[in-house]
């Protein structure tokens, strides 16, 4: 079984959250504090004006973009949705389910935007898609609220259950139980972690699921367009919520509040996971000790280096994304061509599938592997390429090779792809070209460092540089460091960090906060 481990790394600015996988990054996402228009949030918009050409609406949600909702996205019970806003909000509706609320017909699937919508009218609609790029972002009229275990459909009496559960008993099994405990006016999917969970946990999840729609209720009744009536759980949670299981061994944080979050998150979803929390005290930035930085700095860029020597080319245009398969210096004389491309192949579909997943890369991927003349070959780097990328939770499809020898995939695209920059400015010429001797590096730190010590009166103070420069300082005898002990009288902690450009430094105290001038 994969282990799974999450660390998440907490500052000022924002919370990074990256997942490993036998101790290999495959997944890392950037959280905004208070990040609003997230996937799967509810906002009560307004309906700015219609456009029936592309037969969509833009709704404003309180973004600097309005959002764009489509005909196909209000779905079947539209009309349901929007009466019950609309009663809702003017207080006809004053019952939190749906037990007496009437649902309307299905609304027509070729009909058009202007018999269903007008321009100024009240609207509950949910994030589909994140703002990307110029775009605002992408609504949907069909509501949902995940739970770990069910989806809660209101305006529906439909029960699905994960195509993904086999077993006709335990469908079976799952039908009768939801049958039993689903309210009247909903509809509920069964996910697929639902499998074999006893009847208690699933009907718990589903009235957890209720108090939240109870909430969305009491929400819209006082709010004012655009406002967020609902919000998703952070992202944070929301991967523990769908990834959590017996294969996760390690969860280290270095935020203390966000530590007891997320202990008190696993209490409700997984009480006997809650050993596996960890506090991150050490002076030494996390992602550092962990060896994550470094994966981080060799994943992204242009050019991504595997194992074996062989390498990915990745670029990007605004319509697709390109990846190019090179072998490197993995030729080998006892080789064949045609055996050497089929290994490089193989290696490179699973660094593909990991790096999808990674850069959070959507719409259309174009990968030119490899030429290769035998046909059993061509079927097993496809047979390969389908079962790696059976982990990717997002909406994927991938083509056979085209007779060119190109494997075409297309990717749900929900948010801005993550884009992480590997290539580092110079700290002295701001990228122009010119730097500044790197021997005045030292005296710039030596005099800041007197700065700090003899006129601010700081005590407590670290030195973090690039280990290269910290290599510098320490050593010899007397290296700087033992200089710096006689001048001061005390002793001077120097820290090499990989994530700091060459001639960048910065000092911190015991907490890792940054002092300042």
């Amino acid at each position: 079984m994969v282990s799974r481990e999450l660390y998440i790394h907490a500052s000022a600015a924002d919370i990074t959250i990256a997942l490993l996988e036998d101790k290999k990054l495959v997944e890392l996402h950037k959280e905004k504090p208070n990040n609003d228009f997230s996937v799967g949030d509810l906002y009560l918009g307004k309906v700015k004006k219609l456009v029936p050409g592309l037969n969509a609406a833009f709704v404003n949600v309180g973004y600097e973009k309005d959002a764009f909702l489509h005909y196909f996205d209000l779905g079947p019970q539209a009309m349901s949705a929007l009466n019950y806003c609309r009663d809702v909000r003017s207080g006809a509706l004053n019952a939190k389910n749906l037990d007496k609320f009437k649902l309307a017909p299905d609304i027509d699937k070729g009909g058009k935007i202007a018999d269903v919508l007008k321009p100024g009218q009240e609207i509950l609609v949910q994030i589909a898609k994140e703002p990307i790029s110029t775009k605002g972002p992408r609504v949907s009229c069909e509501l949902s609220i995940a739970g770990r275990y069910l989806v809660l459909v209101p305006f529906s009496d439909r029960i699905s259950v994960s195509q993904k559960i086999k077993d006709k008993e335990e469908r079976d099994r799952l039908r009768k139980l939801i049958t039993a405990i689903k309210p009247k006016g909903f509809g509920v999917i069964a996910r697929t972690v639902t499998e074999n969970k006893k009847s208690s946990d699933v009907e718990a999840d589903l009235n957890d699921l209720m108090k939240k729609w109870e909430e969305n209720f009491s929400n819209l009744k006082k709010m004012t367009p655009p406002s967020k009536v609902l919000g998703e759980i952070d992202r944070t949670n929301v991967i523990l919520r769908d990834l959590l299981n017996s294969s996760f061994s390690n969860i280290v944080v270095d935020d203390e509040v966000i530590y007891n979050d997320i202990k008190e998150y696993l209490r409700t979803i997984a009480p006997d996971k809650e050993g596996i929390v960890k506090l991150h005290k050490s002076r030494t930035e996390m992602f550092e000790t962990f060896g994550i930085e470094r994966q981080i700095k060799g994943s992204f860029g242009k050019h991504v280096t595997m194992h074996s020597g062989a390498y990915l080319v990745v670029e990007h245009t605004e319509a697709l994304h390109v990846i190019d398969v090179n072998s490197g210096n993995t030729a080998k004389s006892e080789s064949t061509q045609e055996e050497n491309a089929l290994k490089v192949n193989i290696e490179s579909a699973s660094e593909i599938s990991r790096q999808l997943r990674l850069r959070d890369m959507g719409g259309i991927i174009v990968i030119d592997f490899i030429d290769m003349q035998r046909a059993e070959n061509k079927k097993m780097l496809y047979n390969h390429l389908n079962e790696v990328m059976k982990a990717d939770r997002a909406k994927h499809h991938v083509l056979p090779p085209s007779k060119f020898g190109l494997v075409q995939i297309t990717r749900q695209r929900v948010r801005p792809e993550m884009d992480i920059t590997t290539s580092e400015k110079c700290p002295s010429c701001g990228g122009t070209g010119e730097v500044t001797a790197s021997i005045l590096i030292i005296d710039e730190i030596q005099n800041n460092l007197r700065y700090h010590i003899e006129e601010k009166k700081v005590t407590d103070i670290i030195l973090q540089v690039h280990p290269f420069i910290a290599s510098h300082i320490k050593k010899g005898f007397p290296s700087l460091m033992h200089k710096w002990w006689w001048q001061y009288k005390k002793r001077i902690r120097v820290e090499g960090v990989m994530a700091l450009p060459m001639l960048d430094y910065r000092f911190v105290n015991h907490l890792g906060d940054e002092i300042t001038h």
